[in-house]
C-alpha cells in the first residue's frame, strides 16, 4: 500500500515540477524578449523598467489564469464524466460554457460595455443560471434524475444558448468585435486585480472536488451497490453540479469558452493513475495546469510576431483526440 502511495505521490510530484518549469517558461518565452536575470529582479527588485512591467502586468497574472483555468476546466471535465459516465462529457455537455458566453453578450448589449469585469460577473451569473436549468429540467418527469437526462438537458441548453449568443453578435456588431477574441478562448489582457476577484471561486471548487474522491468512485458502481454503501446519489449529483458550475463559470470568467482541456485532460490522467478517483482528481488538476501553459506558450508562436487565442490551439489538439476517443468508445464503463 505504502510503495503504490509512493509511486503515485512521485508521479503528482514530477508533474508539478514539470508545472513549475513551463509556469517560468511562459513569463521567458514570448514577441518580447525576456531574461532570467530580469524575471529575479522584477520578484525582488523591481524598477520600473519595460521588462519587469511586461513581467508584473502581462506575464505573471497571465500564466497564473493558465494555471488556475486550466485545473478547473480539467477538473470540471473529470467530474462531468464522473457524474454521467460518459467518457465524451466535458463543460461544454451541460450548456455552461454557452450559458456564461450568452449571459456575457446580453448584458454587453445592454450596458453598452465590454470590459472584462462585466464579462466576468455575468459569465458566473450565466454559469450558474444554465447549471441550475440542467437539474432542473433533469429532475422533472416521472423518472427520477438520471445521468442520460443530465445529459439530454445539458445538450439542448447548449445548442440554445449558442444560438441565441450567435444571433445577438451578429445583431450587434460592436460586442461582436469586441466578444469574438474572448469567445475563442484567450488568457491575454487579463489584470491581477480581475484574477484575485474570480480566484476565491475557483479555489473552492477546487478544494471541494479534492474532497469528492471516493464519493465519485461510490457513483461510478451500479446504482444498487453505490446505495447499499450508503451513497446518497441525489445529494451527491447536486454537489457536483455546484461544483461544475463554480468550476466552468469561474474559467469562462476570466478566460471564455476555452474547449477540449476539460474533455481530454481527464482520460490522459486514467492512462497514468488508473480508475481511482482520489488521485484522478489531482493528477487532472495538475495536468490541466500544465497543457494550458503548454498551448498557451504555443499560442504565441504559431504566427510570426502575432498570437492567436490560446482556444484555437486546444481545438486544434483536442478535436483529433476528440475523433480518436468517440470511434474507440461512446461511453464510460
Amino acid at each position: 500500500m505504502n510503495s503504490k502511495w509512493g509511486h503515485k505521490l512521485t508521479g503528482l510530484a514530477i508533474l508539478l515540477s514539470l508545472t513549475l518549469l513551463m509556469f517560468f517558461f511562459s513569463i521567458l518565452f514570448g514577441i518580447a524578449q525576456i531574461s532570467w536575470e530580469s524575471i529575479s529582479k522584477a520578484i525582488y527588485s523591481f524598477d520600473g523598467s519595460r521588462e519587469q512591467l511586461i513581467i508584473r502586468t502581462v506575464r505573471f497574472p497571465r500564466a497564473m489564469i493558465a494555471v488556475f483555468v486550466g485545473s478547473s476546466m480539467a477538473v470540471a471535465g473529470c467530474m462531468m464524466q464522473a457524474l454521467t459516465r460518459n467518457a465524451l462529457a466535458g463543460p461544454e455537455l451541460f450548456g455552461i460554457n454557452y450559458g456564461a458566453a450568452l449571459t456575457s453578450v446580453i448584458a454587453s448589449f445592454i450596458l453598452g460595455t465590454t470590459s472584462l469585469q462585466l464579462f466576468a460577473g455575468s459569465s458566473i451569473i450565466g454559469a450558474a443560471v444554465a447549471g441550475s436549468l440542467v437539474f432542473l429540467l433533469s429532475s422533472t418527469g416521472r423518472q427520477p434524475l438520471t445521468s442520460m437526462k443530465l445529459v439530454l438537458a445539458g445538450s439542448t441548453l447548449n445548442l440554445l444558448f449558442a444560438s441565441l449568443t450567435q444571433g445577438i453578435l451578429i445583431l450587434h456588431e460592436q460586442s461582436l468585435d469586441t466578444l469574438r477574441f474572448w469567445l475563442a478562448g484567450s488568457l491575454t489582457g487579463r489584470s491581477m486585480d480581475l484574477f484575485f476577484q474570480i480566484m476565491p471561486i475557483l479555489l473552492i471548487g477546487l478544494i471541494c472536488s479534492l474532497l469528492m474522491g471516493r464519493q465519485l468512485n461510490i457513483m461510478n458502481l451500479e446504482k444498487e451497490v453505490a446505495q447499499g454503501l450508503g451513497q446518497q446519489l441525489r445529494g451527491t449529483r447536486i454537489v457536483c453540479i455546484l461544483i461544475i458550475v463554480l468550476l466552468t463559470g469561474g474559467a469562462v470568467a476570466l478566460a471564455g469558452p476555452i474547449g477540449f482541456i476539460g474533455l481530454a485532460v481527464p482520460h490522459i490522467a486514467r492512462l497514468l493513475i488508473g480508475n481511482n478517483y482520489v488521485w484522478i482528481v489531482p493528477y487532472t488538476a495538475v495536468l490541466g495546469a500544465l497543457l494550458l501553459l503548454i498551448a498557451d506558450i504555443g499560442a504565441r508562436f504559431v504566427l510570426p510576431h502575432q498570437e492567436v487565442p490560446v482556444g484555437i490551439v486546444t481545438a486544434f489538439f483536442g478535436a483529433p483526440f476528440l475523433m480518436v476517443l468517440a470511434q474507440r468508445k461512446g461511453g464510460m464503463k
